[in-house]
């Protein structure tokens, strides 16, 4: 009885179902006008939103149920597979070799500089510093290094020749690494990724739901439910983007960011949250753990994907990426070695954050 009152308060599954009968039967009504592709573009990417909130929603009370860091592991997933679902989808659609280059660059941005931006600034605002376990930003920058000078960088200097045999490659070892980065972060080094306890925490914020008050099944199923919902309706907003681009003469990157975006909403709600709460431990494992994951499952995923149907994939990074990502790395290295944050450090990596956002439109 309970599951079922839940159940019809899930205002954004009912929402979303409706916008894709809705959409899908004026499509082609829609998509000859500015006007109509602008409307359908801008419905449909707020539902997609919307659902995107869901999934935040409902990996937030895995994670209640199962605890750190078996929580943000969840939620960085959840948003990793929205996210590779919508860059296949509009990679068949738009036949860019880029596009999956551009959307992993700006999702590294939006989550390092944008998401841990604006947390570091809002938390440091409200407690001045914020402390978190500095073992793990040093073990998720080391295995972003790793990862991506591997796959965006090193393929500057291998001849075009040998790129197809370089990526098959890398989706050997990025697995390996997910696979040994996983187990490290789960089982052998898991306090790497833990800063306070569950009890302290309850202590300090008052009532914790306990562990029998949540439906795992339940949660599980509405945020299964709900990315399946997202990538059936990113295949209709792939059109419309696509025409909106065009008509407007946009660059596809900026495709990329709104792609970013969709996958970073449920990261960035949580992040803030966590910020406020004075849980800048969970902020380091969403912001340095999703841009981790980005990499690690995003790009065997899309290299497989392109093999199977033959389409064109450049992951190297252009000069102006490269220099952007090295000086995020560079200052993350540089602010995540004490174990505290503030709002210092918080502004600069927004400052990057309002670069990247500024140079794609130059």
């Amino acid at each position: 009885m309970q599951m079922l009152k839940d159940f019809s308060k899930e205002y954004s599954l009912f929402l979303a179902i409706f916008a894709y009968f809705g959409i899908s039967h004026f499509e082609h009504t829609l998509v000859h006008t500015t006007v109509g592709n602008l409307f359908g573009f801008a419905i449909l990417f707020m539902v997609i939103i919307y659902s995107a909130m869901s999934v935040a929603h409902h990996a937030e009370m895995l994670a209640e149920k199962f605890g750190e860091p078996y929580g943000t592991l969840i939620l960085t997933i959840s948003a990793v597979i929205v996210e590779i679902v919508i860059i296949v989808i509009m990679m068949m659609h738009a036949q860019s070799p880029v596009l999956a280059r551009d959307t992993i660059y700006s999702a590294i941005m939006l989550d390092i500089n944008g998401l841990l931006g604006v947390a570091a600034i809002i938390g440091g605002i409200k407690y001045g510093e914020q402390p978190y376990n500095v073992d793990s930003s040093n073990s998720y920058l080391s295995m972003l290094l790793v990862a991506i000078g591997i796959a965006m960088v090193l393929p500057h200097f291998i001849d075009v020749a040998h790129h197809d045999m370089f990526n098959m490659f890398n989706v050997i070892m990025f697995i390996l690494l997910y696979v040994v980065f996983t187990r490290i972060q789960l089982t052998s080094h898991k306090y790497f990724f833990e800063h306070e306890s569950k009890e302290e925490l309850c202590e300090e914020h008052g009532h914790c739901i306990e562990h029998g008050e949540i439906n795992a099944w339940y949660h599980a199923s509405i945020l299964v439910a709900s990315i399946v919902l997202i990538g059936v309706l990113a295949e209709i907003l792939s059109v419309f983007m696509g025409n909106t681009l065009e008509t407007f003469e946009m660059p596809l990157a900026i495709g990329a960011v709104g792609v970013a975006v969709i996958s970073a909403a449920p990261e960035l709600i949580t992040a803030v949250r966590a910020a406020v709460d004075n849980r800048m431990q969970t902020v380091i494992n969403i912001a340095l753990g999703a841009s981790l994951a980005t990499i690690l499952l995003t790009i065997p995923a899309v290299i497989l994907v392109s093999k199977y149907y033959g389409l064109e994939l450049n992951l190297s990074l252009t000069p102006i990426q490269g220099v952007m990502l090295g000086l995020t790395l560079l200052l993350s290295i540089v602010n995540f070695s004490d174990g505290e944050t503030n709002v210092l450090e918080g502004f600069l990596h927004f400052i990057l954050f309002v670069v990247f956002a500024f140079l794609l439109f130059v």
